[in-house]
This record gives C-alpha cells, structure tokens and sequence, in this order.
C-alpha cells in the first residue's frame, strides 16, 4: 500500500480545548475569544462550551483552523500551547454535531412521554 498517498476522511468533527500554557493567569477568556472569532470568520460550523469548542467540516478545513487557532494565541504573546482533541468521523452517513445531540434528546423526550 502506499500510505502517501492515503487520503484524509471526507469530514470530521473535531473537539478540542486549546490551552496557553505558563501565562500567569488561570483565566483563558481573552484566548478563547481570539479563537472563537477566528472559528466565526473560517465559516465551518463549530459549537463553543464550557470546556471547549467542536468544530465540524472537512478534515483539512478543521485540521488547519485548529493550527490557527495555536497561531492567534501565540500572536498574543502566549509561547507555548497544548491541546487537547477528540477527533470523530463516520463513512456510513453523515451527521453533525447537532444531529448526535438531538438523537439523545429524541430518546430522553419519548422515555418521559
């Protein structure tokens, strides 16, 4: 097989949680922030949460905007950025994060009934 030339999956949702390390501060919202506009402006569809933020789209377009978002923290100054990933993709169908979370809603909704 030649793995160079093994392509990457049609789509993926990706979470992660970026984190600026040896800052200082035990807060992250300014960081978090520059992120989130940079997720806004890339135009993928992405949900942010209390401990992270899932961005869904081609695995390219989500690989690349993760690398950016090391980028615009370390363009405030921050010189070292771990991060942590969970990294999802189906070929059977496609389903996006909204569609995960409203399965469970589904299910939660018709056992109360």
């Amino acid at each position: 097989m030649a793995y160079a030339h093994i392509a990457t999956p049609e789509r993926c949702y990706a979470d992660f949680c970026l984190i600026p390390v040896g800052t200082g501060s035990v807060s992250v919202a300014e960081e978090v922030a520059e992120v989130q506009k940079l997720l806004q402006a890339s135009g993928l569809v992405y949900t942010m949460h209390s401990a992270g933020t899932t961005v869904e789209g081609s695995w390219d377009e989500v690989m690349k905007v993760i690398g950016q978002a090391h980028t615009v923290v370390h363009a405030k100054g921050v010189v070292r950025v771990q991060s942590s990933m969970r990294v999802g993709t189906r070929t059977d169908k496609k389903q996006t994060a909204k569609d995960k979370v409203k399965r469970v809603e589904d299910i939660l909704a018709a056992s109360s009934s």
